[in-house]
């Protein structure tokens, strides 16, 4: 493992793609600290000091409130993998404490512009403006206030691609990863047991197989809509995680059928160890490489998955910013809103690239020929 790591980080494309991959997930880890209406720091005129961003970290005013405080939580879990990453129990108390706060506090409406406040000393974020926050007239192109420029509503892209980093990440990490447990373990029952099992599992993801997959993505996504789900980052994920493990499980069930007949499996159906650990414990991490090659690629895969749906308006339901939603406000006049099909775009074509780029680096690190 250790050789296969040292291949992995000395090729220059693949730490390439890692870096690609930190440029995307760091600044939507740290959403909060770049893009904030609210001051991280201030003290009044009478000298009291607040923090009027942290109370939302907790309870976000927004309508996928579960991803957002994922993310926080994932924000405020760093500092403390950082100071306790060697003592593991310690580590393990503070991220069930850390829980606490995001469940027992209760949502709070404010619309205070805190930029029109006065404060004696204040410290706003480097974007001063939330994703939400309506800050200028529509299509407003990028300005020394405005970085990015503005959408069809006025509100900063700068801001909005951030948190869309968060939805595009969200979908893709997580999907891909709900996609992966199901197609691992469904492969790898089939191409263990085989039989009847793998004949009438294979025939049925052969039917599933007939089925366009972003079609079906098109029509469950249309079904579900109707249902008008405030929590459509988790529909998406859903519907993409619960459509993308066919390809999967192929994979897995051919990597099982080449391990059974092998020694190390042989022996250990002779000596009557259980089914579950036999998979688990011997098979898995013998066919672990592919798998992970294959979640590098779904990962790409599914953002853009996520991206066209909401281009398409079937995805991530606006006000929730979307690389998506973004690039189709763009549709009628390309040239004249370039600004909203340039940023999706390049953060888009980065993030397919970055994911491709470190899923080619693990297939040859790990795929030794």
């Amino acid at each position: 493992m250790s050789t296969a790591r040292q291949r992995f980080l000395s090729d220059f494309q693949t730490r390439l793609g890692m870096a690609g991959i930190l440029l995307l997930l760091l600044p939507a880890v740290f959403a909060p600290l770049l893009v904030n209406g609210r001051p991280l720091l201030a003290c009044d005129l009478d000298g009291r000091w607040s923090l009027p961003f942290f109370r939302f970290l907790f309870a976000p005013d927004s309508s996928e409130k579960v991803v957002e405080q994922l993310f926080n939580y994932g924000m405020l879990l760093l500092p403390l993998w950082w100071l306790l990453r060697r003592h593991y129990k310690l580590l393990t108390v503070a991220a069930v404490l850390l829980l606490l706060p995001f469940v027992l506090t209760k949502s709070k409406l404010d619309k205070t512009d805190y930029r029109q406040q006065n404060y004696r000393w204040s410290v706003f974020a480097p974007i001063p403006y939330g994703p939400y926050e309506i800050v200028g007239t529509p299509y407003g192109k990028p300005d020394r206030k405005h970085y990015l420029g503005l959408d069809n509503v006025g509100r900063d892209v700068g801001s909005r691609m951030i948190y869309g980093a968060r939805s595009s990440l969200a979908v893709g990490l997580i999907a891909t990863a709900i996609a992966l447990v199901i197609g691992t373990v469904v492969g790898m029952l089939i191409g263990f047991y085989r039989g009847i099992y793998d004949l009438a599992a294979m025939r049925i993801i052969e039917i599933l197989l007939c089925f366009p997959t972003f079609l079906l993505l098109l029509i469950l996504m249309s079904m579900l809509r109707d249902y008008k789900f405030e929590q459509s980052i988790l529909i998406v994920i859903a519907i993409i995680g619960l459509t993308g493990w066919i390809g999967l499980a192929i994979l897995v069930r051919g990597e099982v059928l080449k391990q059974r007949p092998l020694g190390y499996i042989q022996s250990c159906l002779v000596t009557g160890l259980p089914t579950r650990r036999i998979l688990f414990y011997h098979l898995l991490p013998n066919i672990s490489g592919p798998i992970l090659i294959s979640f590098t690629f779904g990962v790409a895969g599914s953002i853009m998955a996520e991206s066209s749906l909401s281009f398409l308006g079937f995805g991530v339901q606006p006000p929730t910013p979307s690389w998506g939603a973004l690039l189709s406000q763009a549709f009628d006049n390309p040239l004249s809103y370039w600004h909203l099909m340039f940023f999706p775009g390049v953060a888009l074509f980065l993030a397919v690239l970055s994911f491709n780029i470190t899923g080619e680096g693990l297939r040859k690190a790990l795929i030794v020929r």
